[in-house]
């Protein structure tokens, strides 16, 4: 039995799934899988009869898809390869499969654990380690009086970087509100830049007749991005709004808009870092939940993340590709202030990727304050000998 757990916080692995990978010690074969499937069989020409599900030394796994009939499941398969975060839905964070190995050996001194194991999703971005053997794991049967344990069992741990897993970023953050005109905009070329004349389809215009073959042209299955030409070139624009201001509260409209023609964002999440967010007293349209990096001393990280049935999913590209909240956040009299963008967000993530925000001083900063008008002292003197001359004439 094969378990993937995903421990992440707010980065699950969403369509089209994971993609699990190793290299057998010995010459392993894989007789039979439920729960999942290898991508390719190998040569299994030395088997005359009843050939193996999968020869390959080093084979590739992925997770069967929703509908599977029911006897090739096991809990926590057949979902397409998507592992919800540990924050979100724990429920649905983890996925499971089963395999029946020959050529292995039958005792945990005979059986070698596998080497080089890969995490893709379906890219890059997953270094894992080598497999390390624990203490076996226990089942309880029957009524829950009976354990069994496990023969032998391992772990491999597998870290994220977005380094690996794209050479650009996948978002950006557009910052404008009230009290300023300005709308700060993504900054240009955020997520690389327009090169339709060296690299034809690195984007399409929403106009074009060619839509369309471009969304099912190469990479459609890959889930390689096709974004719209924009100038910022990002799949994914986070848009921070600040929106109006109270007595003793003020207001802020986020609006999440994708990009990718290719992509349906499914169980989406964001994370925004704001001083403020100790203070959030009502949101709207999107569920919250605090994060507590410092260990509880310090409230200023929040995730969103859409409803259930409802915006869960942000569609692709198009005029139905967004989602949107209003968040309302008490004034603290000791820390709130508008000035100098202390309004607008520190760090914001899209599905554990970081955005690429606008430069500090491109912020929209609250308009210069007029220095109370003061009379020139020659007004005034000009006053007094007036009156003095007036006076003069008056006894004259």
């Amino acid at each position: 039995m094969v378990t993937i757990y995903n421990y992440q916080q707010f980065r699950h692995i969403s369509a089209p799934g994971w993609q699990l990978g190793w290299t057998w010690a010995k010459k392993e074969v894989i007789w039979s899988m439920v729960g999942a499937q290898t991508t390719e069989q190998g040569d299994c020409s030395k088997f005359k009869t009843n050939p193996p599900h999968c020869c390959k030394r080093d084979p590739t796994v992925i997770d069967l898809l929703p509908g599977t009939p029911y006897k090739d499941q096991v809990g926590n398969c057949c979902k397409g390869g998507v592992i919800s975060t540990f924050n979100q839905d724990p429920a649905n964070a983890a996925s499971s499969f089963q395999i029946s190995v020959g050529l292995s050996g039958t005792t945990n001194k005979t059986v070698k654990l596998p080497r080089n194991f890969t995490l893709k999703t379906p890219g890059p971005g997953y270094t894992c380690g080598r497999a390390t053997v624990v203490r076996p794991t226990k089942f309880l049967i029957g009524d829950g009086r009976r354990t069994t344990q496990a023969l032998m069992t391992w772990n491999v741990t597998c870290t994220y970087s977005q380094f690996l897993a794209q050479k650009t970023p996948t978002c950006c953050v557009a910052l404008s509100s009230f009290y300023n005109n300005t709308i700060v905009g993504c900054p240009t070329c955020s997520c690389g830049c327009q090169n339709n004349n060296t690299h034809p389809g690195s984007c399409v215009n929403p106009n074009s007749p060619y839509l369309q073959s471009a969304i099912d042209g190469p990479g459609k299955y890959t889930g390689q991005p096709l974004v719209q030409c924009t100038s910022h070139m990002c799949p994914v624009k986070v848009h921070w709004h600040v929106k109006l201001n109270y007595k003793d509260y003020w207001r802020v409209k986020v609006t999440i808009t994708n990009f990718n023609y290719r992509m349906n964002y499914t169980d989406w999440n964001l994370v925004v870092q704001h001083p403020n967010f100790n203070n959030i007293t009502k949101l709207f349209s999107f569920n919250y939940k605090p994060l507590s990096p410092y260990g509880g001393r310090i409230n200023d990280s929040a995730m969103f993340w859409g409803m259930k049935f409802y915006n869960d999913l942000l569609n692709q590209a198009g005029p139905f590709g967004n989602a949107q909240t209003e968040i309302l956040l008490q004034k603290d009299p000791e820390t709130f202030t508008f000035e100098k963008g202390w309004a607008f967000p520190r760090r914001v993530y899209f599905n554990g990727d970081n955005c690429v925000m606008p430069p500090p001083d491109a912020y929209p900063w609250l308009p210069n304050a007029s220095p109370p008008m003061k009379q020139p002292w020659t007004l005034e003197l000009l006053v007094f000998w007036t009156a003095l001359a007036a006076l003069l004439a008056y006894y004259v």
